[in-house]
């Protein structure tokens, strides 16, 4: 069975280029790949992801959390949540322009939850 190899937390952010640098100069943490939307963020083994929001009725800064979950293969894991009726056939994306397979959905709290698989 595929393994889930990591969780990172994704964060709100209501500005991406200031938040990257507090978390550069007060954090430790180096900048992966960014844009004005979103950001990803490493020290050493742990992974921290920033997203923006517009912090309004349809995408308040502080609205249900994300959760990306790693894993080494994601195939598995997408025919599995496709048979559980959580996912359609239409929501794998391959290759991001930030270097994933990945595939994402909502919980009961409008927490969402993406499956993610580097593509490298």
């Amino acid at each position: 069975m595929a393994r889930i190899l990591g969780i990172v937390p994704v964060l709100p952010s209501q500005d991406i280029a200031r938040d990257i640098e507090w978390y550069r100069e007060r954090v430790g943490f180096a900048t992966v790949w960014f844009d004005s939307m979103y950001a990803v963020l490493r020290r050493d083994d742990f992974w921290l992801h920033l997203q923006w929001h517009a912090d309004t009725d349809d995408d308040p800064l502080l609205g249900g959390s994300v959760i990306r979950i790693f894993v080494d293969d994601i195939g598995p894991w997408f025919e599995e949540f496709v048979g559980r009726g959580t996912v359609t056939n239409d929501k794998l994306r391959r290759d991001t322009p930030w270097g994933t397979h990945e595939f994402g959905f909502f919980d009961l709290n409008q927490n969402a939850v993406f499956v993610v698989q580097d593509a490298a």
